[in-house]
């Protein structure tokens, strides 16, 4: 089984809308299958099993925020899983090319097929950062499509706001 909360968290914490001066941002992440991943099954009913996974993503189209490029994120996530529909929640960890980070919250949902992500939709929003970051506000969407290694690529979109 593969979780769809890594790559939703990856794409979630790059992308934020707020309520002053809303900045726009849209980018590319694409998530390579999770580096860790464990699957429990239920018992109540049928194909019904919680999965945690952490994982790794990189901006094929980065988001750019303050004069600098998202470069790559690491996420941790936890789906419940039934059948091949997939509902979850994660955290991701965006690095950016100047060395500041940026934390994000993921939740959403995906369609699974033989195990993994066929394709996946959410919702992201900051929940803080360091150095130029410190202190961003922003939400925004994601849409992901799953590829037959085990891959995903996100589609994020969303606005931000950095303190003044």
């Amino acid at each position: 089984m593969r979780s769809n909360l890594i790559p939703a968290l990856l794409v979630v914490l790059s992308a934020a809308p707020t309520v002053l001066a809303q900045t726009k941002i849209s980018g590319t992440v694409k998530c390579s299958k999770p580096d860790e991943q464990h699957a429990l099954e239920v018992g109540d009913r049928p194909n019904h099993s919680l999965m945690i996974a952490k994982g790794k993503c990189t901006w094929t189209k980065p988001l750019e925020i303050a004069g600098t490029q998202a470069k790559e994120d690491i996420g941790a996530g936890f789906d419940d899983i039934t059948g091949n529909k997939s509902h979850g929640h994660g955290y991701v960890v965006n690095t950016w090319a100047n060395g500041d980070k940026s934390y994000v919250r993921t939740q959403g949902s995906a369609t699974l097929k033989d195990g993994t992500i066929d394709s996946a939709e959410g919702t992201w929003s900051f929940t803080g950062g360091t150095g130029r970051l410190k202190g961003v506000k922003g939400k925004g969407t994601y849409k992901g499509k799953g590829a037959s290694d085990g891959s995903v690529t996100y589609e994020v979109e969303g606005e931000y706001e950095l303190p003044k």
